[in-house]
């Protein structure tokens, strides 16, 4: 799955703590976009789309929030509730976002501008998608041998 936990370098003291997001460093994509969600309800959802091409760096800067991911092969959740740890979203992952605790602030760096042609989200489209891509890079590697 194209997903992956980063520890985010921290720098401070007892004056406080201090965390820098730079490309080509510890974001390993050109930032294109960043947005943030904040003031969601505890029984609210969020997210159920998948991206076919976009990347994203997610952090939770403050509170918790629980992510449902799926990239074909069945899910995986995944808690980010620390804001020295990022969660690195690959293209075609499908998403769903629950459990947000009521202070909950989620930073989203991405690698491109906002387009809607991008989402699938319909649940069944994305594992359609996703199966045919997997057939397809099977196929690939199988010719490479």
């Amino acid at each position: 799955m194209e997903i992956e936990r980063i520890q985010l370098q921290k720098h401070g003291d007892n004056g406080g703590m201090l965390i820098a997001l730079e490309e080509d460093r510890n974001v390993p994509f050109v930032i294109r976009r960043v947005y943030y969600i904040f003031a969601t309800q505890n029984d609210v959802h969020r997210g159920r789309h998948a991206h076919r091409h976009l990347h994203q760096l997610a952090i939770a800067v403050r509170g918790s929030v629980t992510f449902l991911l799926d990239d074909g092969s069945g899910p995986v959740e995944v808690v980010l509730d620390d804001p020295s740890h990022g969660l690195m979203l690959g293209r075609m992952v499908w998403r769903e976002l629950y459990d947000f605790s009521e202070d909950c602030v989620l930073m989203v760096l991405a690698d491109q501008l906002y387009d809607q042609s991008d989402y699938i989200t319909d649940y069944d489209d994305f594992m359609r998608e996703v199966s045919g891509a997997m057939y397809f890079e099977d196929m690939a590697a199988c010719q490479g041998r």
